[in-house]
């Protein structure tokens, strides 16, 4: 079966850190981009952060730049978001998913991804 899987998320306290993972099965990752995008209640879907194919490149959003950091492990078919120095903005249902270019050119994009996850909430509250 060919899905996406996330995991990692919860409740932490303002300043703390979660790790959260990406999890592909029916498909290799590494042939495809990977995007991290986040639903705030009552908000729209926004981009936060990307990994390339070709070269590894990273993109962030700035909201999260100097804080999250995107990475993938191919041995285990899995990219991660690392997110650092959280804060109650960055509270949110969190998703990965799959852009079919090599790319993360306009990664903010929903239209560019193919396959979702169900994805996982995080809660930054004290």
């Amino acid at each position: 079966q060919v899905q996406l899987v996330e995991s990692g998320g919860g409740l932490v306290q303002p300043g703390g850190s979660l790790r959260l993972s990406c999890a592909a099965s029916g498909f290799t990752l590494r042939y495809y981009a990977i995007g991290w995008f986040r639903q705030a209640s009552g908000k729209e879907r926004e981009g936060v952060s990307c990994i390339s194919v070709s070269d590894g490149s990273t993109y962030y959003a700035d909201s999260v730049k100097g804080r999250f950091t995107i990475s993938r492990d191919n041995a285990k078919n899995t990219v991660y978001l690392q997110m650092n120095s959280l804060k109650p903005e960055d509270t949110a249902v969190y998703y990965c998913a799959r852009n079919g270019m090599g790319h993360c050119s306009g990664y903010g994009s929903t239209t560019l991804y193919d396959l979702w996850g169900q994805g996982t909430q995080v809660t930054v509250s004290s």
